[in-house]
Protein backbone atom coordinates (compact mmCIF):
# COMPACT_ATOMS: atom_id res chain seq x y z
CA UNK A 1 0.00 0.00 0.00
CA UNK A 2 1.42 3.14 -1.10
CA UNK A 3 2.06 5.94 0.95
CA UNK A 4 0.74 9.29 1.19
CA UNK A 5 3.30 11.60 2.91
CA UNK A 6 5.85 12.59 -0.26
CA UNK A 7 3.28 15.10 -1.50
CA UNK A 8 2.79 17.27 1.59
CA UNK A 9 5.56 16.51 3.99
CA UNK A 10 8.11 19.35 2.23
CA UNK A 11 5.23 22.07 2.64
CA UNK A 12 4.79 21.26 6.36
CA UNK A 13 7.23 24.13 7.01
CA UNK A 14 6.07 26.80 5.28
CA UNK A 15 2.63 26.46 6.52
CA UNK A 16 3.72 26.03 10.16
CA UNK A 17 5.72 29.43 9.85
CA UNK A 18 3.03 31.56 8.39
CA UNK A 19 0.48 29.94 10.91
CA UNK A 20 3.03 31.08 14.06
CA UNK A 21 2.95 34.55 12.70
CA UNK A 22 -0.63 35.31 11.97
CA UNK A 23 -1.78 34.01 15.26
CA UNK A 24 -0.35 36.70 17.96
CA UNK A 25 -2.35 38.83 15.35
CA UNK A 26 -5.01 36.84 16.01
CA UNK A 27 -4.56 37.13 19.76
CA UNK A 28 -4.05 40.74 19.71
CA UNK A 29 -7.43 41.68 17.98
CA UNK A 30 -8.81 39.37 20.67
CA UNK A 31 -7.72 40.70 23.65
CA UNK A 32 -8.40 44.18 22.62
CA UNK A 33 -11.96 43.58 21.87
CA UNK A 34 -12.93 41.25 24.57
CA UNK A 35 -15.40 43.82 27.14
CA UNK A 36 -14.06 44.02 30.33
CA UNK A 37 -15.58 42.46 33.50
CA UNK A 38 -19.01 44.04 34.46
CA UNK A 39 -19.95 42.81 37.60
CA UNK A 40 -23.54 43.72 37.66
CA UNK A 41 -26.02 41.24 36.66
CA UNK A 42 -29.09 41.59 38.13
CA UNK A 43 -30.80 38.72 40.24
CA UNK A 44 -33.38 38.45 37.42
CA UNK A 45 -30.69 37.36 35.26
CA UNK A 46 -31.40 33.13 34.36
CA UNK A 47 -29.62 30.78 35.58
CA UNK A 48 -27.74 28.10 33.63
CA UNK A 49 -27.47 24.53 34.05
CA UNK A 50 -24.59 23.44 32.00
CA UNK A 51 -25.22 19.24 31.71
CA UNK A 52 -22.36 17.18 29.70
CA UNK A 53 -21.98 13.24 28.96
CA UNK A 54 -19.15 11.49 27.98
CA UNK A 55 -19.01 9.71 24.93
CA UNK A 56 -22.31 9.79 24.20
CA UNK A 57 -23.61 9.02 20.87
CA UNK A 58 -26.88 9.23 19.59
CA UNK A 59 -27.96 6.25 21.27
CA UNK A 60 -30.73 8.32 23.04
CA UNK A 61 -34.31 8.02 23.03
CA UNK A 62 -35.01 11.60 21.48
CA UNK A 63 -32.59 11.02 18.43
CA UNK A 64 -33.75 7.59 18.03
CA UNK A 65 -30.21 5.82 17.10
CA UNK A 66 -30.78 2.53 18.71
CA UNK A 67 -33.87 1.02 19.10
CA UNK A 68 -33.74 -0.30 22.67
CA UNK A 69 -32.28 2.97 23.96
CA UNK A 70 -34.13 3.53 27.29
CA UNK A 71 -33.29 7.63 28.59
CA UNK A 72 -36.30 8.53 29.62
CA UNK A 73 -34.72 12.00 31.87
CA UNK A 74 -33.16 13.36 28.49
CA UNK A 75 -36.29 12.44 26.87
CA UNK A 76 -38.52 14.50 29.03
CA UNK A 77 -35.65 17.41 29.00
CA UNK A 78 -36.08 17.38 25.15
CA UNK A 79 -39.84 17.80 25.05
CA UNK A 80 -39.23 20.87 27.32
CA UNK A 81 -36.88 22.80 24.73
CA UNK A 82 -35.06 22.32 21.36
CA UNK A 83 -33.27 19.37 19.84
CA UNK A 84 -30.66 19.71 17.60
CA UNK A 85 -30.36 16.67 15.54
CA UNK A 86 -27.43 17.88 13.39
CA UNK A 87 -25.15 18.57 16.24
CA UNK A 88 -21.34 18.30 15.95
CA UNK A 89 -18.70 17.89 18.04
CA UNK A 90 -15.44 19.92 16.80
CA UNK A 91 -13.49 17.42 17.53
CA UNK A 92 -13.96 13.88 18.28
CA UNK A 93 -12.10 13.17 21.66
CA UNK A 94 -12.64 14.45 24.48
CA UNK A 95 -9.91 16.78 25.80
CA UNK A 96 -10.05 18.51 21.92
CA UNK A 97 -13.36 18.89 22.15
CA UNK A 98 -13.79 20.38 25.60
CA UNK A 99 -11.16 22.56 25.81
CA UNK A 100 -12.85 24.19 22.39
CA UNK A 101 -16.07 24.42 23.38
CA UNK A 102 -14.90 26.13 27.04
CA UNK A 103 -12.78 28.04 25.16
CA UNK A 104 -14.66 29.37 22.54
CA UNK A 105 -12.04 28.33 19.90
CA UNK A 106 -11.47 25.80 17.06
CA UNK A 107 -9.18 23.18 17.60
CA UNK A 108 -7.08 24.40 14.21
CA UNK A 109 -6.71 27.74 16.37
CA UNK A 110 -5.49 26.75 19.30
CA UNK A 111 -3.45 23.60 18.17
CA UNK A 112 -5.64 21.75 20.46
CA UNK A 113 -5.60 18.33 18.37
CA UNK A 114 -5.77 16.15 21.67
CA UNK A 115 -5.48 15.42 25.11
CA UNK A 116 -4.62 19.00 26.75
CA UNK A 117 -3.16 19.10 30.42
CA UNK A 118 -6.41 21.02 32.03
CA UNK A 119 -4.04 23.65 33.87
CA UNK A 120 -1.85 24.47 30.98
CA UNK A 121 -4.59 25.28 28.29
CA UNK A 122 -4.65 28.59 29.41
CA UNK A 123 -0.78 28.97 28.21
CA UNK A 124 -1.29 26.84 25.07
CA UNK A 125 -1.45 30.14 22.57
CA UNK A 126 -1.65 33.31 22.78
CA UNK A 127 -5.39 33.00 21.47
CA UNK A 128 -6.45 31.20 24.50
CA UNK A 129 -4.48 33.63 26.77
CA UNK A 130 -6.31 36.22 25.44
CA UNK A 131 -10.06 35.15 26.07
CA UNK A 132 -11.78 33.49 29.35
CA UNK A 133 -13.10 29.62 29.30
CA UNK A 134 -16.71 30.18 29.62
CA UNK A 135 -17.45 29.83 32.95
CA UNK A 136 -14.64 32.72 33.41
CA UNK A 137 -16.42 34.79 31.26
CA UNK A 138 -19.86 34.53 33.78
CA UNK A 139 -18.22 34.81 36.39
CA UNK A 140 -16.78 38.10 35.63
CA UNK A 141 -19.89 39.43 34.78
CA UNK A 142 -21.74 38.59 38.33
CA UNK A 143 -22.64 34.83 38.10
CA UNK A 144 -21.67 32.29 40.62
CA UNK A 145 -20.01 29.62 38.88
CA UNK A 146 -20.36 25.69 40.44
CA UNK A 147 -18.83 22.98 38.84
CA UNK A 148 -18.67 18.84 39.22
CA UNK A 149 -17.59 16.08 37.44
CA UNK A 150 -15.92 15.98 34.25
CA UNK A 151 -16.15 19.37 32.29
CA UNK A 152 -12.58 19.84 30.30
CA UNK A 153 -11.35 16.30 30.43
CA UNK A 154 -10.39 16.21 33.52
CA UNK A 155 -12.48 18.90 35.45
CA UNK A 156 -11.94 22.74 35.24
CA UNK A 157 -8.68 24.05 35.75
CA UNK A 158 -7.09 25.14 39.60
CA UNK A 159 -9.41 28.28 41.02
CA UNK A 160 -11.42 28.88 37.73
CA UNK A 161 -15.00 28.31 39.67
CA UNK A 162 -16.14 29.53 43.21
CA UNK A 163 -17.21 25.92 44.03
CA UNK A 164 -15.86 22.80 42.81
CA UNK A 165 -17.33 19.54 43.36
CA UNK A 166 -14.08 17.71 41.75
CA UNK A 167 -13.80 15.00 39.75
CA UNK A 168 -14.02 11.21 40.44
CA UNK A 169 -11.63 8.52 38.88
CA UNK A 170 -13.09 6.13 35.73
CA UNK A 171 -13.78 3.37 38.67
CA UNK A 172 -14.53 1.71 40.56
CA UNK A 173 -12.81 -1.38 38.64
CA UNK A 174 -12.57 -5.21 39.60
CA UNK A 175 -8.77 -5.99 40.69
CA UNK A 176 -8.65 -8.09 37.16
CA UNK A 177 -10.42 -6.82 34.15
CA UNK A 178 -13.79 -8.65 33.17
CA UNK A 179 -13.49 -9.12 29.37
CA UNK A 180 -10.82 -6.76 27.26
CA UNK A 181 -7.47 -6.52 28.90
CA UNK A 182 -5.39 -4.63 26.47
CA UNK A 183 -2.89 -2.52 27.57
CA UNK A 184 -3.57 1.28 26.56
CA UNK A 185 -7.21 1.49 26.87
CA UNK A 186 -9.69 1.53 29.52
CA UNK A 187 -12.19 -0.46 27.96
CA UNK A 188 -14.00 -3.04 29.79
CA UNK A 189 -17.53 -4.00 30.31
CA UNK A 190 -19.45 -5.97 32.65
CA UNK A 191 -21.75 -5.51 36.14
CA UNK A 192 -19.57 -3.74 38.23
CA UNK A 193 -20.18 -2.83 41.26
CA UNK A 194 -22.75 -3.38 43.50
CA UNK A 195 -24.58 -0.48 43.84
CA UNK A 196 -24.92 3.03 42.57
CA UNK A 197 -23.76 5.13 45.15
CA UNK A 198 -20.23 3.11 44.56
CA UNK A 199 -20.14 5.53 41.18
CA UNK A 200 -18.14 9.01 40.74
CA UNK A 201 -21.50 10.13 38.58
CA UNK A 202 -23.78 9.21 41.48
CA UNK A 203 -21.67 11.58 43.63
CA UNK A 204 -21.46 14.28 41.27
CA UNK A 205 -24.95 14.03 41.16
CA UNK A 206 -25.44 14.13 44.69
CA UNK A 207 -23.14 16.91 45.23
CA UNK A 208 -24.92 19.01 42.21
CA UNK A 209 -28.56 18.09 43.92
CA UNK A 210 -27.44 20.16 47.30
CA UNK A 211 -26.23 22.98 45.42
CA UNK A 212 -29.69 23.27 43.65
CA UNK A 213 -30.87 22.96 47.26
CA UNK A 214 -29.27 25.92 48.34
CA UNK A 215 -30.17 29.48 48.16
CA UNK A 216 -28.19 31.82 46.23
CA UNK A 217 -28.09 35.37 46.72
CA UNK A 218 -27.07 35.82 42.99
CA UNK A 219 -27.81 33.86 39.20
CA UNK A 220 -25.55 30.87 39.08
CA UNK A 221 -23.81 28.76 36.31
CA UNK A 222 -24.07 25.23 37.56
CA UNK A 223 -21.93 22.65 35.45
CA UNK A 224 -22.28 18.77 35.43
CA UNK A 225 -20.15 16.39 33.85
CA UNK A 226 -20.95 12.66 33.71
CA UNK A 227 -18.10 10.51 32.71
CA UNK A 228 -20.30 6.96 31.78
CA UNK A 229 -20.97 6.24 29.42
CA UNK A 230 -16.68 6.50 28.48
CA UNK A 231 -15.39 2.99 29.01
CA UNK A 232 -15.15 1.10 31.05
CA UNK A 233 -18.38 0.22 30.46
CA UNK A 234 -19.29 -0.73 34.18
CA UNK A 235 -22.40 -0.23 36.17
CA UNK A 236 -24.71 -1.99 38.28
CA UNK A 237 -25.96 -5.07 37.48
CA UNK A 238 -29.83 -3.52 37.56
CA UNK A 239 -29.33 -1.94 34.44
CA UNK A 240 -28.03 -4.81 32.39
CA UNK A 241 -31.61 -5.95 33.41
CA UNK A 242 -32.79 -3.27 31.84
CA UNK A 243 -30.98 -4.22 28.60
CA UNK A 244 -31.54 -7.88 28.04
CA UNK A 245 -28.50 -8.86 25.44
CA UNK A 246 -31.46 -10.58 23.18
CA UNK A 247 -32.25 -6.32 22.71
CA UNK A 248 -28.83 -5.73 22.67
CA UNK A 249 -29.03 -5.20 18.23
CA UNK A 250 -25.40 -4.40 16.96
CA UNK A 251 -25.62 -1.81 14.59
CA UNK A 252 -25.21 -2.05 10.96
CA UNK A 253 -21.97 -3.75 9.81
CA UNK A 254 -20.30 -3.89 6.60
CA UNK A 255 -16.82 -5.87 6.20
CA UNK A 256 -15.53 -4.22 3.03
CA UNK A 257 -16.38 -1.04 4.39
CA UNK A 258 -13.04 0.32 4.22
CA UNK A 259 -12.43 -0.56 0.50
CA UNK A 260 -12.91 3.06 -0.95
CA UNK A 261 -11.79 4.65 2.08
CA UNK A 262 -8.48 6.58 2.08
CA UNK A 263 -5.11 5.13 3.79
CA UNK A 264 -4.94 8.60 5.60
CA UNK A 265 -8.46 8.27 7.23
CA UNK A 266 -7.87 5.01 7.98
CA UNK A 267 -4.42 5.15 9.84
CA UNK A 268 -5.44 8.27 11.92
CA UNK A 269 -8.64 6.68 13.06
CA UNK A 270 -6.35 3.45 13.68
CA UNK A 271 -6.76 2.20 17.63
CA UNK A 272 -4.99 -1.44 17.79
CA UNK A 273 -5.73 -1.33 21.79
CA UNK A 274 -9.68 -1.54 21.11
CA UNK A 275 -11.63 -4.35 20.55
CA UNK A 276 -12.72 -4.74 16.42
CA UNK A 277 -15.82 -5.79 15.32
CA UNK A 278 -14.48 -9.02 13.50
CA UNK A 279 -13.19 -9.84 17.04
CA UNK A 280 -16.16 -8.98 18.62
CA UNK A 281 -18.04 -11.73 16.04
CA UNK A 282 -15.61 -14.40 16.06
CA UNK A 283 -15.73 -14.67 20.28
CA UNK A 284 -19.52 -13.63 19.75
CA UNK A 285 -18.95 -10.26 22.24
CA UNK A 286 -20.65 -7.55 20.21
CA UNK A 287 -24.15 -7.62 22.30
CA UNK A 288 -22.30 -7.88 25.26
CA UNK A 289 -20.72 -4.89 24.46
CA UNK A 290 -23.70 -3.24 23.34
CA UNK A 291 -25.56 -3.85 26.35
CA UNK A 292 -22.95 -2.60 28.29
CA UNK A 293 -22.70 0.36 26.69
CA UNK A 294 -26.83 0.96 26.52
CA UNK A 295 -26.70 0.14 30.23
CA UNK A 296 -24.19 2.71 30.91
CA UNK A 297 -26.03 5.18 28.78
CA UNK A 298 -29.04 4.55 30.79
CA UNK A 299 -27.53 5.02 34.48
CA UNK A 300 -26.43 8.31 33.21
CA UNK A 301 -29.76 8.83 32.23
CA UNK A 302 -30.79 8.52 35.52
CA UNK A 303 -28.34 10.68 37.16
CA UNK A 304 -29.34 13.46 35.06
CA UNK A 305 -32.83 13.06 36.26
CA UNK A 306 -32.08 13.40 39.68
CA UNK A 307 -30.46 16.99 38.61
CA UNK A 308 -33.65 17.48 36.72
CA UNK A 309 -35.87 16.72 39.74
CA UNK A 310 -34.24 18.92 41.88
CA UNK A 311 -33.67 21.75 39.52
CA UNK A 312 -37.42 21.59 39.33
CA UNK A 313 -38.18 21.49 42.65
CA UNK A 314 -36.11 24.24 43.42
CA UNK A 315 -36.47 28.32 43.53
CA UNK A 316 -34.37 28.56 40.37
CA UNK A 317 -36.62 25.99 38.59
CA UNK A 318 -38.42 28.24 36.63
CA UNK A 319 -35.80 30.90 35.51
CA UNK A 320 -32.95 28.44 34.48
CA UNK A 321 -30.98 27.68 30.88
CA UNK A 322 -30.32 24.21 30.39
CA UNK A 323 -28.05 23.02 27.72
CA UNK A 324 -27.23 18.73 27.91
CA UNK A 325 -24.87 18.08 25.31
CA UNK A 326 -22.25 14.78 24.78
CA UNK A 327 -18.48 16.01 23.75
CA UNK A 328 -18.31 13.55 20.50
CA UNK A 329 -19.69 10.22 19.63
CA UNK A 330 -18.76 6.64 19.53
CA UNK A 331 -18.26 3.58 17.26
CA UNK A 332 -20.50 0.51 18.79
CA UNK A 333 -18.82 -1.71 15.77
CA UNK A 334 -19.54 -0.18 12.76
CA UNK A 335 -16.60 0.31 10.43
CA UNK A 336 -15.10 -2.70 12.33
CA UNK A 337 -14.27 -0.07 15.54
CA UNK A 338 -15.36 0.79 19.19
CA UNK A 339 -13.81 4.16 19.57
CA UNK A 340 -14.11 7.74 18.77
CA UNK A 341 -10.76 8.86 17.77
CA UNK A 342 -12.35 9.66 13.45
CA UNK A 343 -14.14 11.83 11.36
CA UNK A 344 -16.97 9.58 10.71
CA UNK A 345 -20.62 10.29 11.33
CA UNK A 346 -20.53 8.13 14.35
CA UNK A 347 -17.74 9.23 16.06
CA UNK A 348 -18.57 13.24 15.45
CA UNK A 349 -22.39 13.14 16.24
CA UNK A 350 -23.35 14.48 19.66
CA UNK A 351 -26.80 14.79 21.57
CA UNK A 352 -27.85 18.54 22.04
CA UNK A 353 -30.84 20.00 23.96
CA UNK A 354 -31.53 23.49 24.80
CA UNK A 355 -34.10 24.68 27.31
CA UNK A 356 -34.89 28.57 27.85
CA UNK A 357 -37.47 29.61 30.77
CA UNK A 358 -39.62 31.21 27.97
CA UNK A 359 -39.15 29.29 25.18
CA UNK A 360 -40.89 26.53 22.93
CA UNK A 361 -41.05 23.05 23.68
CA UNK A 362 -41.17 19.99 22.08
CA UNK A 363 -38.83 22.05 18.95
CA UNK A 364 -36.50 20.03 16.73
CA UNK A 365 -33.90 21.41 14.73
CA UNK A 366 -32.24 19.65 11.58
CA UNK A 367 -29.74 22.33 11.51
CA UNK A 368 -26.11 21.58 11.45
CA UNK A 369 -24.98 23.02 14.54
CA UNK A 370 -21.11 22.78 16.59
CA UNK A 371 -20.53 22.57 19.79
CA UNK A 372 -18.52 25.47 18.93
CA UNK A 373 -21.37 27.46 19.35
CA UNK A 374 -22.79 26.91 22.99
CA UNK A 375 -20.83 29.50 23.98
CA UNK A 376 -21.64 32.62 21.85
CA UNK A 377 -25.18 30.76 22.79
CA UNK A 378 -25.15 31.17 26.55
CA UNK A 379 -23.88 34.52 26.25
CA UNK A 380 -26.96 35.32 24.32
CA UNK A 381 -29.35 33.62 25.86
CA UNK A 382 -28.03 34.77 29.38
CA UNK A 383 -28.22 38.64 28.32
CA UNK A 384 -24.35 38.72 28.50
CA UNK A 385 -22.56 41.06 26.02
CA UNK A 386 -20.61 38.70 23.28
CA UNK A 387 -16.85 37.32 22.94
CA UNK A 388 -15.31 38.58 19.85
CA UNK A 389 -12.78 35.99 20.54
CA UNK A 390 -15.95 32.99 20.13
CA UNK A 391 -15.67 31.69 16.58
CA UNK A 392 -18.59 29.50 16.93
CA UNK A 393 -22.36 31.47 16.43
CA UNK A 394 -25.02 31.92 18.54
CA UNK A 395 -27.81 29.42 18.11
CA UNK A 396 -30.63 31.80 19.58
CA UNK A 397 -32.00 32.29 16.37
CA UNK A 398 -32.67 28.84 15.73
CA UNK A 399 -34.14 28.15 19.31
CA UNK A 400 -36.87 30.81 17.92
CA UNK A 401 -36.98 29.08 14.40
CA UNK A 402 -35.73 26.23 13.79
CA UNK A 403 -36.56 25.89 10.58
CA UNK A 404 -34.87 29.22 9.66
CA UNK A 405 -32.09 29.18 7.04
CA UNK A 406 -29.14 29.04 8.23
CA UNK A 407 -26.14 28.84 5.82
CA UNK A 408 -22.77 27.55 8.33
CA UNK A 409 -21.98 23.96 7.74
CA UNK A 410 -20.45 22.61 11.20
CA UNK A 411 -16.71 21.33 10.84
CA UNK A 412 -14.94 19.03 12.94
CA UNK A 413 -10.90 18.49 13.15
CA UNK A 414 -8.89 15.21 13.62
CA UNK A 415 -5.45 16.29 14.04
CA UNK A 416 -3.67 18.40 11.86
CA UNK A 417 -4.92 19.39 8.88
CA UNK A 418 -7.48 16.47 9.39
CA UNK A 419 -11.32 17.88 8.70
CA UNK A 420 -14.79 16.88 8.21
CA UNK A 421 -17.57 19.46 7.08
CA UNK A 422 -21.21 18.69 7.73
CA UNK A 423 -24.26 20.63 6.08
CA UNK A 424 -27.85 19.36 5.97
CA UNK A 425 -27.17 16.17 3.45
CA UNK A 426 -23.64 15.80 3.15
CA UNK A 427 -20.52 14.93 5.19
CA UNK A 428 -17.22 15.56 3.30
CA UNK A 429 -13.54 15.14 5.01
CA UNK A 430 -10.39 16.90 3.98
CA UNK A 431 -7.05 15.55 5.31
CA UNK A 432 -4.19 16.19 5.44
CA UNK A 433 -2.22 14.61 2.26
CA UNK A 434 -5.39 15.72 0.05
CA UNK A 435 -7.30 12.89 0.11
CA UNK A 436 -11.02 13.01 0.34
CA UNK A 437 -14.35 11.15 1.50
CA UNK A 438 -18.11 12.36 1.02
CA UNK A 439 -21.28 10.87 2.03
CA UNK A 440 -24.83 11.62 1.06
CA UNK A 441 -26.12 10.57 4.52
CA UNK A 442 -30.03 11.48 2.57
CA UNK A 443 -29.08 7.79 0.65
CA UNK A 444 -25.94 6.84 2.84
CA UNK A 445 -26.87 7.00 6.44
CA UNK A 446 -23.87 4.18 7.40
CA UNK A 447 -21.60 6.15 5.21
CA UNK A 448 -20.80 3.16 3.24
CA UNK A 449 -20.41 4.79 -0.49
CA UNK A 450 -17.40 7.07 -1.00
CA UNK A 451 -18.33 9.55 -3.52
CA UNK A 452 -15.35 11.85 -3.43
CA UNK A 453 -13.84 10.55 -6.54
CA UNK A 454 -17.36 11.23 -8.75
CA UNK A 455 -17.43 14.27 -10.85
CA UNK A 456 -21.28 14.26 -10.24
CA UNK A 457 -20.48 15.69 -6.68
CA UNK A 458 -17.57 17.70 -7.36
CA UNK A 459 -19.50 21.19 -7.31
CA UNK A 460 -20.75 19.85 -3.89
CA UNK A 461 -16.72 19.25 -2.21
CA UNK A 462 -16.04 22.74 -3.86
CA UNK A 463 -19.25 24.61 -2.03
CA UNK A 464 -18.04 22.55 1.38
CA UNK A 465 -14.29 23.06 1.14
CA UNK A 466 -15.08 26.73 1.09
CA UNK A 467 -15.93 25.83 4.94
CA UNK A 468 -12.41 24.35 5.98
CA UNK A 469 -10.31 25.98 7.94
CA UNK A 470 -7.65 28.68 6.95
CA UNK A 471 -5.44 28.50 9.85
CA UNK A 472 -4.15 25.18 10.99
CA UNK A 473 -1.95 26.17 14.03
CA UNK A 474 1.12 24.20 14.90
CA UNK A 475 0.80 21.16 17.67
CA UNK A 476 0.22 22.38 20.86
CA UNK A 477 2.61 21.32 23.60
CA UNK A 478 1.38 19.40 26.43
CA UNK A 479 -1.12 17.54 24.41
CA UNK A 480 -1.24 14.10 23.90
CA UNK A 481 -3.76 10.46 23.73
CA UNK A 482 -4.45 10.95 19.59
CA UNK A 483 -3.65 6.45 19.20
CA UNK A 484 -0.14 5.42 16.89
CA UNK A 485 -1.73 6.96 13.54
CA UNK A 486 -2.73 10.20 14.58
CA UNK A 487 1.17 10.04 16.56
CA UNK A 488 2.20 8.97 12.89
CA UNK A 489 1.36 12.00 11.63
CA UNK A 490 2.53 14.34 14.22
CA UNK A 491 5.92 12.48 14.71
CA UNK A 492 6.46 13.35 10.73
CA UNK A 493 5.19 17.10 11.18
CA UNK A 494 7.25 17.99 13.94
CA UNK A 495 10.02 15.40 14.25
CA UNK A 496 8.59 14.73 18.13
CA UNK A 497 9.58 10.87 18.91
CA UNK A 498 8.74 10.97 22.53
CA UNK A 499 5.25 11.46 22.34
CA UNK A 500 2.85 10.55 25.44
CA UNK A 501 0.49 7.64 24.78
CA UNK A 502 -3.11 7.69 25.16
CA UNK A 503 -4.55 6.87 28.90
Amino acid sequence: MKTPYPKWHHAIAIVAASTLFSLPVLAESVAAKVPKARPDIGAAAPNVLFIAVDDLNDWVGFLKGHPDALTPNMDRLATRGTVFRNAQCTAPLCGPSRASLMTGLRPSTTGIYTHPEDNKIRDTCDATRATPFLHEYFGQRGYETLAVGKIFHHHVPTGTVDQSGGRGGWGPTPEKKLNWDSKGTLTDWGAYPDTDDKMPDYEAATWAVNQLQQPHDKPFLLMVGFIRPHVPWLVPQKWFDLHPRSRATPPPYLTNDFDDVPEMARRISEMPMMPTTEWAIAKDKWRDIVQAYLACVTFADDQIGRVLDALDASPAGKNTIIVLWGDHGYHLGEKNRFAKHALWERATRVPLVIVTPSGQGGQVCHQPVSLLDLYPTLLELAGLPPNPANEGRSLKPLLENPDREWPYPAVITWGRNNHAVRDTRYHYMHFNDGSEELYDLVNDPNEWRNLAKDEEYASVKVRLQQSLPKINAPWAPNTAGGGPGLDEQRKREEGNTNLRPAH
